[in-house]
């Protein structure tokens, strides 16, 4: 079992337990079976990005503490040096790289996102989120899936789009692909 999906979900269930919250109520939240909601606490599966922000958001927590256990503390500016940023690899494929992590009172999320090649995977986890999301390729080449349109970036492009639009990607090619995500509701 990954380490961080666990403590991740040792998080959720602690915020369960200090606001005296039913765990089918946090599902209902993310859109998600109560079955499903238990084996994220339990650090079984993943739990998508954009449903610890939902989390974070109806409980007024911050998704950092969430995700990183740490709140933020610098409310003028926050600076993050080339690669120091707070990460997380929330499976082998994924890695986010948050660019945002330090600042109380976040209004954005931004991360910088690494995602491996899965040749064989035929299926697409696709999701939704409120607000709006920004995708800048940095490195290799990816498809993004949404709505019912598939759209390839490559190094250099971005896409702005409605983040309540079902939406996915993955890595094409054999290298992994770098991106910058920044999503505001």
């Amino acid at each position: 079992m990954n380490e961080q999906l666990k403590q991740i979900g040792e998080r959720l269930r602690g915020l369960r337990d200090a606001l005296d919250i039913e765990a089918q109520e946090v599902a209902d939240l993310c859109g998600i079976t109560l079955d499903k909601y238990e084996q994220i606490e339990r650090g079984e599966v993943d739990i998508t990005i954009s449903n610890l922000m939902k989390i974070a958001r109806q409980y007024g927590v911050s998704a950092d503490a969430l995700i990183f256990d740490e709140e933020p503390h610098m409310r003028s500016y926050s600076v993050v040096r080339k690669g120091q940023g707070v990460s997380i690899e929330r499976t082998k494929a994924y890695k986010y790289q948050s660019l945002t992590s330090g600042f109380a009172g976040c209004k954005a999320e931004v991360f910088i996102v690494t995602v491996e090649p899965k040749p064989n995977a035929h299926t697409i986890y696709k999701n939704t989120h409120p607000g709006q999301e920004f995708n800048l390729v940095l490195e290799g080449a990816m498809e993004l899936f949404i709505g019912g349109k598939t759209i390839v970036l490559e190094e250099g492009d971005s896409i702005y789009f409605d983040s309540t639009q079902p939406h996915g990607m993955r890595a094409i090619g054999d290298q992994s692909v770098r991106f910058l995500a920044f999503t505001v509701e």
